[in-house]
């Protein structure tokens, strides 16, 4: 009879994660390499330097085998990373962290792709636009709320009509 997978899951930022807290104590009692976790960690998590992502750690106790599974980072992360500001805005109605122009939008909305349920590009913008709204952050100069208005008016029907899912 084969031992239960032991599952650790923790945030890391990309390409950094270290054998210290959180994941060297949490792998420690399995047994299982944790130089080999952590470098196969930075390795997948590489494109998403400077931001947290989500991990997950599968080890399999019986054999030390591990297999390293990558969330999404949060949408406000990514937002940020977009707009080069280090925080949201802590008065969103009055402070503008920063403004994303509508190709940015649609990145976010992109790398969330796995995430939200969204159907077409134009409710995973929206999605990703009532963020921004509580975030501080204007697209293509206007507050999200106002742009919302514009999308659910039909403004932006034709750059909104790509296809949301490969």
């Amino acid at each position: 009879m084969s031992e239960k997978p032991v599952i650790v899951e923790a945030m890391v930022e990309g390409g950094k994660a270290s054998g210290g807290p959180p994941i060297g104590p949490a792998l420690g009692p399995t047994g299982v390499n944790v130089f080999q976790v952590v470098t196969k960690i930075n390795e997948v998590t590489q494109p998403f330097t400077g931001l947290k992502v989500p991990v997950k750690i599968i080890v399999n106790p019986s054999d030390k085998s591990f297999e390293v599974e990558v969330g999404t980072p949060p949408t406000s992360a990514l937002i940020l990373k977009e707009v080069g500001a280090a925080k949201g805005s802590g008065e969103p109605n009055s402070a503008i962290v920063g403004n994303l122009t509508l190709d940015q939008l649609k990145n976010v909305a992109k790398g969330k792709a796995s995430d939200i349920t969204a159907q077409t590009m134009k409710t995973a913008v929206m999605t990703i636009a009532g963020t921004c709204v509580s975030m501080g952050v204007t697209i293509d100069g206007k507050s999200a709320k106002e742009f919302q208005a514009e999308v659910r008016a039909g403004s932006y029907d034709e750059q909104l009509s790509e296809p949301f899912r490969e």
